[in-house]
């Protein structure tokens, strides 16, 4: 229900799950998960501690100032109610099921023939020199008058124009900003702490390694299973030593053999309930007996343990003045964003009443497009919302000046615009383009008479005559260094008919 909730927002609605038909769906989607984790155990699929810790410090909400920030990360954790190895189990399960569907998806099946073909194909090598013929080489020969540009500037009209632009100036209320502005007594503090002291108790954790035996299907087979995992436990109780290397081994367990079977630190309830018994029930450097659970045969090792605690008031202070923050400030934008949606609209000649009642800064735009670009749109910050420009270029807002409507440009954050200048869309006048066109013209031309005269060389070298070109150095191409170079090129290098050489090929260069 909470990746629902997450992905629904408000449009979640929990007695949905209550109904038999959800329930049935939500047992099938955890069977076909369990099926797919035990396929990517027997594949060698698993999330290494180096991807899991990139994707956690990726995530945005995590994040100060752009970097990872730990107290985030906890706090984040407490808030949900989930330990910190609970929560990378998560991910580490998710990065598995990703990695599992990326192989299936780059996996084909080809004949042998067919393969050896391919392999022969992307191994092939050619030897290349070239001669280049530069438009540059034909500078001054083209000349441009004047109805030549006119023609071109009245055909090419869109290419001049300059779209509808306006000015605004704008305040944005938002959650962010109220939180940086509350404040929370140290009474309070405390008394949260005091009110609330389970949320701050830190579970006992341990450090766990294990060899896993897959459970296949069948009785003989899993007989077969058990055997093998008994000899493994047997060898270990007689050298304890050899868990690691062992377990790098035989270890069935995608996600931990290559670390010699270590898991990392283990909390309740992250693990099936048979795993987690005899985690919780070891000693430290004690091997386990043999543990059967739904994935297999496994033998675990406690590589150390580290006891609950109750956290202090001076260590979580910093995630309890956080969040009562965040809640109080919650509570005064809900307040504030009724207030301010009526004040932009009861006073629309002018945004200063609202700056002045909420504390807001009264900013002004740069010229912003009626239709910018998505590269443009990222960068016009909170005025880079669909909904805002559309309210900004409305018929009232351009004729009347007029503020617009509070818009929820991010969650918890509104923005109120108002017009101060506006261009129409216009084309640019012919004398402000007039040079640029001519040297338009000019590259053309001058590429259309490098390309003819490449033609006729081309044809001259392939009738045999004689060659007195200044080629470049001979080099090895392979058809991986042709990547580099134009596919034009690239495809005419490699479909020349080499049976009789030196052949000869023309393609147009990128810089052409």
């Amino acid at each position: 229900q909470d990746r629902l909730r997450q992905a629904l927002g408000d449009s979640f609605r929990p007695e949905l799950m209550n109904t038999p038909a959800a329930r049935l769906a939500v047992l099938n989607s955890l069977v076909d998960q369990r099926l797919l984790l035990l396929e990517a155990a027997k594949a060698g699929l698993g999330a290494s501690d180096e991807a899991l810790r990139e994707v956690i410090g990726k995530i945005p909400a995590l994040q100060e100032n752009g970097q990872f920030s730990m107290a985030r990360y906890q706090s984040a954790l407490a808030a949900q109610g989930m330990s910190q190895a609970q929560f990378e189990a998560q991910i580490r399960q998710d990065l598995t099921l990703q990695e599992l569907v990326s192989a299936i998806g780059d996996t084909g099946i080809a004949a042998a023939s067919e393969t050896g073909r391919i392999l022969a194909i992307q191994s092939e090598e050619r030897q290349v020199a070239e001669f280049r013929i530069a438009p540059g080489q034909f500078a001054g020969q083209v000349r441009i008058d004047e109805p030549e540009m006119r023609k071109f500037y009245d055909d090419n009209s869109k290419r001049f124009e300059i779209a509808e632009q306006a000015r605004v100036e704008y305040v944005v209320l938002s959650l962010d900003a109220l939180v940086g502005q509350t404040a929370v007594k140290d009474a309070d503090l405390q008394a949260w702490y005091d009110s609330h002291r389970d949320r701050y108790q830190q579970g006992e954790e341990r450090r766990a390694s294990h060899i896993l035996i897959l459970m296949p299907s069948g009785d003989s087979e899993q007989a077969k299973a058990r055997a093998r995992a008994e000899e493994l436990l047997d060898e270990l109780r007689k050298s304890p030593e050899r868990f690691a290397d062992l377990a790098r081994k035989h270890s069935q367990d995608p996600g931990s053999a290559a670390r010699g079977g270590d898991l990392g630190v283990v909390a309740r309830g992250t693990m099936v309930k048979p795993f987690e018994d005899a985690v919780f029930s070891l000693r430290e450097n004690e091997l386990s007996d043999l543990v059967q659970s739904e994935f297999g045969y496994h033998i675990i090792m406690v590589t150390g343990i580290r006891p609950g605690k109750q956290r202090s008031f001076a260590e979580v202070r910093p995630e309890i003045e956080a969040e009562l923050k965040r809640q109080a400030a919650q509570r005064r934008f809900a307040e504030d964003a009724e207030a301010f949606s009526n004040i932009v609209y009861e006073q629309p000649d002018s945004l200063q009443p609202a700056a002045e009642r909420f504390k807001l800064k009264l900013q002004t735009s740069d010229w912003l497009p009626r239709n910018p670009t998505p590269a443009a749109m990222a960068g016009l910050g909170q005025l880079g919302n669909a909904k805002a420009l559309a309210a900004i270029f409305s018929d009232d807002s351009i004729r009347n000046k007029r503020n617009t409507e509070a818009i929820e440009v991010a969650p918890n954050t509104l923005l109120a615009a108002r017009v101060v200048e506006h261009r129409p869309a216009s084309v640019r006048p012919f004398e402000t383009v007039k040079a640029d066109i001519e040297a338009a013209l000019k590259a053309q031309g001058e590429a259309a008479l490098a390309r003819s005269a490449g033609e006729a060389r081309l044809a001259e070298l392939r009738q045999g005559s004689a060659d007195p070109l200044s080629w470049t150095p001979v080099r090895k191409l392979s058809r991986q260094d042709a990547r580099q170079l134009p596919p034009a090129a690239a495809e005419a290098i490699f479909s020349a008919d080499v049976q009789k050489l030196p052949a000869y090929v023309g393609a147009e260069a990128a810089d052409a």
